[in-house]
């Protein structure tokens, strides 16, 4: 059996777990051989290729990031397109491919698949919005990160009885910003599921203050959206594309923060994460579901089951049809968002 992996879309802590496992098991269990595609899709497209074998993946389990590299294109829109991908699996001669990504690498895998492209589509993000998994592997890292900058901020803000605005990724969920401020005990939480008004913001603030708490930690996604206050008026939400014309989120946080500081009279800051969300070691859940995940998709890929997405349902590691990925970014769970609103509704 010969098969090929590729990392495609941002990049997240457990890559390289799923990478190792893929490995090991095509090697060891099925006396197979495995292939690397660098730089996602682009790795196909341009031939750029590295043979792995048990000593390219040594050491690899606790970093971050992905050793094969990642980019954002998409064989629809790259040239030599679906020929280039059919043409790359000829030229190595291989059963099949491995896709480590997001909603939109697995949108393209789903595609590819549609069009007979044998491939197992493995689901990464430190969002958590893939349908069809209860999570992904990069998750729990990123939402440990987050939790640590909100104990953290906790005591500065105490401290100088500021509010602080932390601004979280998500893009257009809320797990992060919901489970990072009810675990890391923030007073409040916006997030896409459940928008709500900035004067709603202000007003839990100043209930807090008239309780003699002076200091408040706000979590917000950066896909939050709001509601209108009384007066009609709107926080408006940054409007801007990336360099292949989808939205690129950030900025909320700080127009959150200008409209506290502006209604209130108190001295207010923002702390925004970006990319420090991707980095790092991985935590122990994300190598263990990275590693079960790539086991998984080897299994798949023998038994030539392809076209399906390997998933996390319940405590078991499953498959779903690839197709899933259709139904879009999944929002935050109701039942979490039920639990925020016991704290922050």
């Amino acid at each position: 059996m010969r098969l090929g992996i590729l990392t495609g879309g941002g990049d997240c802590p457990g890559l390289n777990a799923v990478i190792r496992a893929a490995v090991v098991r095509t090697i060891r269990t099925y006396d197979g051989h495995m292939l690397g595609f660098q730089d996602g899709w682009l790795g196909m497209l341009r031939n750029r290729v590295v043979e792995l074998d048990l000593n390219a993946i040594s050491g690899i389990l606790p970093r971050g990031g992905t050793m094969l590299g990642t980019s954002r294109v998409d064989p629809f829109r790259e040239a030599p397109g679906l020929e280039g991908i059919r043409e790359a699996l000829q030229l190595h001669g291989l059963d099949g491919v491995l896709v480590c990504g997001g909603d939109g690498t697995l949108a393209a895998a789903s595609r590819l698949a549609a069009a007979g492209v044998p491939l197992i589509g493995i689901p990464k993000t430190i969002d958590n919005d893939v349908p069809g998994t209860d999570y992904s592997f990069g998750y729990d890292t990123a939402l440990t990160t987050v939790v640590r900058a909100v104990d953290a901020l906790h005591s500065t803000a105490e401290s100088h009885d500021r509010v602080i605005v932390l601004e979280v990724m998500g893009r257009t969920t809320g797990w992060l910003a919901l489970s990072a401020a009810i675990a890391g005990g923030a007073d409040m939480a916006v997030c896409p599921e459940q928008p709500v008004s900035a004067k709603r913001v202000c007003d839990v603030i100043r209930q807090r203050k008239a309780r003699g708490r002076d200091f408040s930690i706000v979590v917000v996604a950066e896909g939050a959206r709001f509601e209108a206050d009384p007066d009609g008026e709107v926080l408006e939400v940054p409007q801007r594309l990336d360099a292949f014309g989808r939205p690129r989120y950030g900025g909320i946080g700080e127009r959150l923060a200008a409209r506290i500081e502006k209604e209130l009279q108190v001295e207010t800051r923002t702390v925004t994460l970006g990319y420090v969300q991707r980095g790092g070691t991985p935590t122990a859940f994300d190598r263990l579901l990275g590693s079960r995940m790539g086991v998984v998709a080897v299994d798949l890929a023998h038994r030539a089951e392809f076209g399906r997405m390997v998933c996390l349902r319940g405590l078991q590691i499953e498959s779903v049809p690839i197709e899933v990925v259709a139904q879009g970014p999944r929002p935050a769970d109701p039942a979490l968002v039920e639990v925020a609103n016991v704290f922050f509704g």
